[in-house]
């Protein structure tokens, strides 16, 4: 496999390597884990819609537009709500 270089600010691969390390990994290894272990937003979107589909066989769940607003409202709200915890 050949290696390729990524032009990030010092902040962020002194970071992305702290994290790493914590992880007990190399940052080159972490990088690769991000890789291949991250989604694209074409996949969580074909996850979203599967799960929505499994949802509805099982329960009927099945929310309109504008449920679905509210609920990500309440998503938010609730993770807001967290982080100043």
């Amino acid at each position: 496999m050949a290696d390729a270089n990524i032009r990030i600010p010092v902040e962020a691969r002194d970071r992305l390597a702290e994290v790493a390390a914590a992880e007990g990994m190399s940052l080159r290894a972490y990088l690769a884990y991000l890789a291949d272990t991250l989604l694209t937003p074409a996949e969580r979107a074909e996850r979203a819609e599967k799960a929505r589909s499994v949802l509805q066989e099982w329960n009927g769940y099945d929310p309109d537009p504008a449920e679905q607003a509210d609920l990500d409202a309440e998503l938010d709200r609730r993770l807001g709500r967290a982080d100043a915890a």
